[in-house]
C-alpha cells in the first residue's frame, strides 16, 4: 500500500512539473517594463487559439487593434457598439492582464457625423465638446476600474511640429487635447492617461509634444505618458535619434511607452513614387514572399536587439513596451502600403515561433 502512495505521489509531481509554463517574454522582463501586444477580434473571439496561446505565455499586457476606435463602438449618434469591447476587457480581466484603452480622440476612424450636424455643416465648439465629453465619459465610466490606461489623444502632431489640420483642430484649435484630458480624468480619476504619435524621433514633432505635456502639466491636468509608437524600418530610425526623444520625454517627469512597436524587414517604399502594376515593381516592394533570406533576417535581428537594449538601459523611464500585434501574420503592414507585401515586423513569426534576437534576454545574457 505505501508503494502504491509513494508512486502515486511520484506520479503526480511529475505531473504537476509537466504542465508547469515555461517563462514567457514577460517573465524575462518582469520588474523591467510590461511587455504588451495589441490584439484582434479572433484573438478576442478566442478563435485564434495559437495566437491566444502565445499570448497568455509571453505577454502581460493587451491593447485593442481596433475594436475601441471611435467609428467601432460609436458608429452612430446614440448608437454603441460595446460588444466586442466588453469581450476584449473581460479577457484582460480573465487573465489578469494589463489592459490598455485605444484610443479616446483621434483624426481617422473617427465615424463622420461626430463632426457634422444634420445639414452637413461642421458642428459648433460647443456642441463638438460635448460629443467628446459624452462619449470619452460613456466609456470611462463602463470601464472604470478594469482599464489601466488610456491613449487619451492619438496622432495629433505632424513632422514639423504643427498641429495636424483635422477636424478637431478645426473646430476646436489647440484646446481639444487638454480638454479631452480633463474629460477623462474626470471620468476615471484613477485611470493612466497618455498621449500616443508615431515618428516621434522627428525633433519637430517631439519638440511641440514636450510643450504640450508642460502645458497640461501647469493646468494641473493628468499625464502619466506619452506613446512613442515603435513603427520601424531597416533604415529608420536611428537608436542615437529615438534615445534623444525618449530621454527628452523623460525629462518632463512623465514615463515613456513604447506603443505600437514593429519593424518592416523589407525596403521602405517612397510613397510618391510611381506605383505601378508592373511584375518587376511587384518582385522590387514584396522581394521575400516565402521567407526572410538569413542575411537579412540578421540585420532585422540585430537592429531589434539595438533597440530592445536601449529601452533596457533606459528601464527606469520605460513602464511598457506593446507590440501592435502577436505573430507577423497578424500584421497591419503585410499588403501596406501596397496589396501584395509579405512582411515579417513582430516578436513570433507566422509559426509564433519566438524571433532570435530575445533568446538572449530570454537566458538573461549581459
Amino acid at each position: 500500500m505505501k508503494r502504491i502512495l509513494l508512486a502515486a505521489i511520484v506520479l503526480a509531481a511529475a505531473s504537476c512539473s509537466a504542465t508547469k509554463q515555461e517563462p514567457g517574454l514577460k517573465d524575462a522582463f518582469e520588474g523591467k517594463f510590461t511587455i504588451g501586444a495589441a490584439i484582434n477580434e479572433a484573438q478576442i473571439r478566442q478563435l485564434d487559439t495559437l495566437g491566444v496561446r502565445t499570448l497568455k505565455k509571453h505577454f502581460n499586457s493587451i491593447v485593442a487593434e481596433n475594436c475601441m476606435k471611435h467609428e467601432e463602438l460609436h458608429p452612430a449618434e446614440g448608437v454603441w457598439n460595446f460588444e466586442l469591447a466588453d469581450r476584449f476587457v473581460e479577457f484582460g480581466v480573465e487573465n489578469g492582464m494589463e489592459i490598455i484603452g485605444h484610443c479616446l480622440v483621434w483624426h481617422s476612424q473617427t465615424a463622420p457625423w461626430y463632426f457634422f450636424d444634420e445639414k452637413g455643416a461642421l458642428v459648433s465648439p460647443e456642441v463638438l465638446k460635448a460629443r467628446i465629453k459624452d462619449h470619452i465619459t460613456t466609456i470611462m465610466t463602463r470601464y472604470k476600474g478594469k482599464i489601466h490606461g488610456y491613449d487619451v489623444v492619438n496622432e495629433a502632431i505632424v513632422e514639423d511640429g504643427s498641429y495636424r489640420n483635422s477636424l478637431f483642430y478645426k473646430i476646436l484649435g489647440e484646446e481639444f487635447i487638454p480638454f479631452a484630458f480633463q474629460c477623462a480624468h474626470e471620468a476615471d480619476p484613477d485611470a493612466e492617461l497618455y498621449l500616443n504619435d508615431y515618428g516621434m524621433n522627428v525633433p519637430g514633432r517631439r519638440d511641440t509634444y514636450i510643450r504640450i505635456i508642460k502645458d497640461l502639466q501647469e493646468r494641473g491636468l493628468r499625464i502619466d505618458a506619452i506613446g512613442m509608437q515603435g513603427h520601424m524600418g531597416m533604415d529608420y530610425p536611428t537608436t542615437e535619434e529615438f534615445e534623444a526623444s525618449l530621454l527628452a520625454f523623460a525629462g518632463t517627469g512623465i514615463k515613456v511607452m513604447v506603443t505600437e512597436w514593429d519593424m518592416s524587414a523589407l525596403p521602405t517604399v517612397n510613397m510618391g513614387a510611381n506605383i505601378s502594376d508592373t511584375e518587376e515593381y511587384q518582385a522590387r516592394l514584396n522581394p521575400y514572399p516565402d521567407g526572410l533570406p538569413e542575411d537579412v533576417a540578421a540585420i532585422w535581428n540585430g537592429r531589434m536587439e539595438s533597440f530592445m537594449d536601449l529601452l533596457l538601459k533606459h528601464a527606469d523611464k520605460v513602464q511598457r513596451v506593446t507590440a501592435w500585434g502577436i505573430s507577423d501574420g497578424d500584421s497591419w503592414k503585410n499588403n501596406w502600403p501596397v496589396r501584395g507585401r509579405t512582411e515579417y515586423p513582430l516578436l513570433f513569426d507566422r509559426e509564433h515561433n519566438m524571433k532570435p534576437f530575445l533568446n538572449k534576454y530570454m537566458n538573461h545574457e549581459d
